[in-house]
């Protein structure tokens, strides 16, 4: 998605429910196409506003649970779909998160993931805004699949990635917001490397347009999903709002685990201590 209203062009309030409502039709079309997963771009409800850094951002954000994930239940259990959400949280005063909530399809709230990796480098300076995740790399059972969840600068490191595997996911899903550039080549390096070293699909989530007043770039979309072989077979646009819908043989899995077998000849115990810190 992209995105409606900015700075300057009313309060954050007002921007975020214009996001919230540019969102909502395509929430809504979802569930009326049977989508049983859905999940939505990076801090989907604001402006992507890392380029800057400016304190006021701060007020957007909110708990999780909270407001935003209280609203989109709702869609959860209208459409008996499970929801990936998301936003900016405040755990308290001053101690804020990149978060994505997991909403089952009866609108149960079922956990959140906080973005382990922070970036502060080349324009994105998040570490102004995010502390580090510390919930770990949990994985959820949804009423479809086991989900997990690994956000934007996440998809940089196999590790986290190793563990959602580890952790039992099915899919993993990594909303984004990443603008052209050398990390355009990695989208489509990267996270079809983690579906086929782990035997599990991705679902791979970035918004489109570019951004004022901050105009770092342009976010190029490019969504897409990939399976377990790591082979991408589904892909949005660079350019335009879209849905992107399609199905998984969660079969897959099973049969190309077996053939390769990842997990059992896995020898942690070769591997020792790597590093001194």
């Amino acid at each position: 998605m992209s995105l409606p209203k900015t700075e300057g062009e009313g309060t954050i309030e007002e921007i975020k429910e214009a996001m919230v409502q540019k969102h909502i039709p395509y929430i809504e079309r979802a569930g009326e196409q049977g989508v049983q997963i859905l999940c939505l771009q990076e801090i989907f409800n604001t402006p992507y506003f890392c380029p800057g850094q400016d304190r006021a951002w701060y007020e957007s954000a909110e708990t999780v649970p909270g407001p935003t994930t209280e609203r989109m239940a709702e869609y959860a259990r209208k459409y008996n779909m499970v929801m990936i959400v998301p936003v900016y949280e405040k755990e308290q005063a001053g101690v804020l998160y990149n978060t994505a909530a997991v909403i089952d399809a009866d609108g149960t709230y079922l956990g959140k993931y906080r973005k382990n990796h922070i970036p502060h480098t080349s324009g994105f300076w998040e570490k102004f805004f995010f502390k580090p995740g510390n919930l770990g790399y949990p994985v959820f059972q949804t009423r479809y699949a086991k989900v997990g969840v690994y956000i934007c600068y996440d998809r940089h490191f196999p590790d986290g990635a190793r563990v959602l595997g580890l952790n039992g996911a099915e899919i993993v899903y990594n909303p984004s917001a990443t603008v052209a550039g050398l990390s355009q080549y990695l989208w489509k390096l990267e996270q079809p490397a983690h579906a086929a070293a782990n035997g599990y699909f991705m679902g791979c989530i970035n918004r489109v347009g570019q951004e004022k007043p901050w105009n770092l770039g342009k976010f190029y979309g490019s969504s897409y999903f990939v399976d377990p072989r790591g082979q991408i077979f589904a892909q949005a646009s660079e350019d335009n709002d879209e849905l992107l819908v399609a199905e998984f043989d969660l079969e897959m899995i099973e049969e190309v685990r077996s053939i390769w077998q990842f997990y059992r000849d896995r020898r942690p115990e070769t591997y020792g201590k790597l590093v001194e810190l």
